[in-house]
């Protein structure tokens, strides 16, 4: 399910069990796949699509989010330069390109928004953000002063860049980075040797990779950030090109919902994740959610459909979590109809009150 399907379920289910109650739904999601939908329909936004270049040069239809009456967009990566665009036969983290993301970043600019939010989660990329930055109109050289390819492994080539192509009017627009990732862009715990392997490199396409991000790292200045590795480096791209910031994905895409307003009056608030462990607690949405509404002093119910290590880690006086096995459905019931049985765990979870222990 969508943050939205789960939202709409969980409102049903208080509806059945509290024909009365006033239920306001926000959707929330933490910078991966999801951020646009999430945002868009918790702040009644607008969707937009354009024409990109997928990883690899083939056509994509890529969506973006306007919000604040069109003064912010929401974009994903995921969308013009995602894993899921390419079959896995064809992955090369060698080749792929965020080119497609540069150009979404300028079609949500040329609407005129003043600042972009973007979540780079579910890339196919390994480039740095250097495919990004072309379709901005920078050119990256190699020592002969001609215009490197497409590609991660091309920027082992990589002698200097002009930037003299980009847009003034990117002074003007701030760029706010979602991402949970701290790796630096290079190294044993870089983009490419944690990353890499999912995206098709084997250990000596590993090694090629990291050589040829390190080179860049070097040229643009950001080989040591904390959080430049994000998406295969397009963090670093983001940063050095556009002078994004990194910022937690959980709390700023909950904060740019408009959660915290939400809040006043409110007797529950109610989230959930499929699988809830230590991680829910410290940066995905759902244990964001129950810090702010602890905070404004509501209690929360938080609704897994399983419950893994570390789950406790959330668990306190005003948030109670409750697994489908405890409210009697069943793992193929659950996954045979998510929806619905989302709908009935809600109606049980509110029927018990327990909630007000």
């Amino acid at each position: 399910m969508t943050a939205t399907q789960a939202a709409a379920a969980i409102a049903s289910g208080v509806h059945d069990a509290f024909p009365g109650a006033d239920v306001v739904q926000i959707p929330v999601a933490d910078g991966g796949d999801g951020t646009v939908e999430a945002l868009v329909d918790a702040r009644r936004g607008e969707y937009r699509t354009t024409a990109v270049e997928g990883p690899l040069g083939d056509p994509v239809e890529a969506r973006y989010g306007l919000i604040d009456a069109g003064r912010t967009a929401v974009v994903e990566l995921a969308t013009a330069s995602g894993l899921t665009l390419i079959a896995p036969e064809r992955r090369d983290p060698r080749k792929a390109s965020t080119y497609g993301f540069g150009q979404l970043l300028d079609a949500a600019r040329r609407d005129g928004v003043d600042t972009i939010i973007a979540g780079i989660g579910g890339s196919a990329t390994n480039d740095g953000g250097a495919g990004m930055a072309q379709a901005l109109g920078v050119r990256l050289l190699d020592a002969a002063g001609n215009d490197l390819p497409r590609g991660g492994a091309a920027l082992a080539g990589l002698a200097r860049v002009d930037a003299s192509g980009l847009d003034p009017g990117w002074r003007a627009v701030k760029v706010r980075v979602a991402t949970d990732v701290t790796n630096p862009l290079t190294g044993p715990l870089g983009a490419s040797a944690v990353y890499g392997p999912q995206k098709g490199a084997d250990p000596a396409m590993v090694a090629e990779l990291d050589r040829a991000l390190k080179r860049f790292g070097e040229v643009v200045g950001v080989d040591d950030l904390p959080g430049a590795g994000a998406a295969g480096g397009t963090g670093a791209g983001l940063v050095a090109f556009l002078g994004a910031t990194l910022e937690r994905g959980a709390p700023l895409i909950v904060e740019a919902t408009g959660f915290d307003d939400a809040l006043a009056g409110a007797d529950l608030v109610i989230t959930g994740e499929g699988r809830v462990d230590e991680q829910t607690a410290y940066g995905k949405a759902p244990g964001e959610v129950a810090k702010r509404a602890n905070r404004a002093g509501i209690p929360v119910l938080l609704l897994a459909g399983s419950k893994g290590a570390g789950w406790e880690a959330l668990e306190g006086a005003m948030v109670q979590v409750l697994d489908f096995e405890e409210l009697g459905i069943t793992p193929a019931d659950a996954l045979n109809d998510p929806e619905g049985m989302l709908r009935r765990a809600t109606v049980v979870a509110c029927r018990r009150r327990s909630w007000t222990r």
